[in-house]
């Protein structure tokens, strides 16, 4: 059982925790790689919840053995996501904690997605105003399954590692928290996107 008096800070990540978009970012997501002819099963696109896109580009391009110009595919995979943002529906029983949590306790996002796509998923959803910091790809070296995006989210809000609570939906962002010596909560215990139909 979760209980925010043993926490100092609450860091969310966005997609599919806060938002459930994951969905919208697989239909993107394949016609970026279908028009590649690169497979891309939605159980892989799962497993690499968390990275971001330019890494999942280089690392689909380097498997299926083919020269992509990784800026442009990954700046096509964010415009066909944003075109289909307003489908995206809140993940409510998050979303009301962090309503319920607004300014009794620092928030903060980290995110593998880019800044300014993550900003445009918290207006959406109507938290535009609701966090104290927000850790993006553009702001860490190094992504989940490393420690580096979480532990900087705690470095901004001035608390310790192991006084923060993280609330994921990847199993990289769970290895990611766990390494920064920090507690999680998997929302899809109580979560589950809908599959995609092709």
């Amino acid at each position: 059982m979760w209980h925010r008096p043993r926490y100092d800070a609450l860091l969310f990540d966005c997609d599919g925790t806060l938002a459930d978009t994951m969905p919208a970012h697989y239909r993107a997501w394949l016609a970026v790689t279908s028009s590649h002819g690169i497979a891309f099963p939605e159980s892989r696109f799962y497993a690499l919840g968390g990275r971001p896109t330019r890494d999942i580009v280089a690392t689909l391009a380097r498997e299926a053995g083919i020269e992509l110009d990784i800026t442009a595919a990954a700046r096509r995979k964010e415009e066909a996501f944003l075109a289909g943002l307003g489908a995206v529906q809140p993940i409510e029983p998050v979303v009301a904690v962090v309503r319920r949590c607004r300014g009794r306790v620092p928030m903060a996002v980290v995110t593998g997605g880019h800044r300014a796509v993550c900003r445009r998923i918290l207006a959406h959803i109507g938290l535009a105003d609701g966090f104290d910091d927000l850790v993006a790809s553009e702001d860490t070296a190094r992504h989940k399954p490393d420690p580096d995006p979480f532990l900087e989210a705690a470095r901004r809000l001035g608390v310790e590692p192991r006084r923060c609570v993280v609330w994921e939906d990847s199993d990289l962002g769970i290895a990611a928290a766990r390494a920064a010596g920090m507690e999680w909560v998997d929302v899809r215990g109580f979560h589950r996107p809908a599959p995609v139909s092709r």
